[in-house]
């Protein structure tokens, strides 16, 4: 008797193990699927708010444009989208912060190509460019080979794809016009320290946008022909800080006769990038966001981007390319 009782004791003990390590188990699970739930809708909502963010910058964008002429729009940096945003507490103690920069202030990087052949002044601008950012690479020659169609080098330093077979890994040229700036980081012998230079003073547009001179940075104004010192692009920043140029010619006029030509300038902006930081409980989502704004006073989303590093915490003017 006392032999079975010993056994029923042993099996109801192996019963409340089992019991206990099922109930573990599915707790777990349970608690997994919670947490993952959560993650799903923090990073739902983040999206969301990144996107009002967006909406926010095209609404200050098209006041922008209705306080003017939309025909022919005067930006510059002392107006309300040019400075920072305020940012906005969200539920669980999160926050939205938005930022607009000028695109229309920077190279274009597509402008290399002209109806599918080199763009001389345009690669001449762009070499000035990097020689003022003290870039010694010849990526003026490799990005004109990027865009163009042949698998002829430019030169004695363009590459194309028999240069590019043969990295680890291998890839091809693009042999297209660039869709983002990131794109930069393929070409041959690109440092992630000249990427850093050039990004805040190029950017990739329409090959015939127009140069915004009441937003460019002093180097892409220096850049614009031989003979342009930096220290006189720098004076015209500041001076246009006080009065921005009402039109082209002023701001050739004070160029002291140099010769630049005023086709692809303007005084005014058509495209705009967004970015939108959102932190949502443990979660951070930024969005990167290209606009278009029409003399219509539409505002038309060109691409989005996600998973971008944080934005900078320094004041919009200073971050101004």
């Amino acid at each position: 008797m006392r032999r079975e009782q010993g056994m029923a004791l042993i099996t109801v003990l192996l019963v409340v193990v089992v019991v206990t390590v099922v109930s573990a188990g599915i707790i777990a699970r349970q608690q997994l699927s919670i947490r993952s739930s959560a993650n799903q809708l923090h990073v739902r909502q983040a999206l969301h708010y990144a996107l009002g963010g967006e909406m926010l910058a095209k609404a200050v964008l098209q006041r922008d444009l209705a306080a003017g002429d939309p025909r022919a729009p005067l930006d510059h940096l002392g107006e309300a989208w040019a400075r920072s945003l305020a940012s906005f507490t969200l539920d669980e103690g999160g926050e939205l912060r938005t930022q607009i920069s000028d695109l229309s202030a920077r190279f274009n990087l597509n402008s290399l190509l002209r109806e599918g052949q080199p763009n001389e002044a345009a690669v001449a601008q762009f070499r000035r460019l990097l020689r003022l950012l003290q870039i010694e690479t010849p990526y003026a020659e490799r990005l004109l080979d990027w865009l163009d169609a042949d698998q002829e080098p430019t030169g004695g330093y363009g590459a194309e794809d028999n240069q590019y077979l043969l990295l680890q890994p291998a890839y091809r040229a693009g042999n297209r016009l660039l869709s983002d700036v990131s794109e930069l980081r393929l070409l041959l012998e690109m440092s992630e320290e000249d990427y850093q230079r050039l990004l805040p003073h190029v950017g990739v547009l329409p090959a015939g946008a127009a140069l915004n001179v009441n937003t460019a940075s002093a180097e892409v104004l220096a850049s614009l022909a031989e003979g342009i010192a930096l220290g006189t692009a720098e004076g015209l920043v500041a001076a246009r800080a006080g009065r921005p140029f009402e039109d082209v010619q002023a701001f050739l006029a004070q160029l002291g006769g140099l010769a630049v030509q005023s086709q692809g300038l303007a005084i005014g902006s058509e495209y705009f990038q967004v970015v939108s930081e959102v932190s949502v409980g443990d979660r951070r989502q930024l969005l990167r966001s290209t606009l278009q704004r029409a003399s219509d006073g539409r505002v038309y989303v060109l691409s989005r981007g996600l998973g971008l590093t944080a934005m900078p915490a320094a004041p919009i003017e200073d971050l101004q390319p």
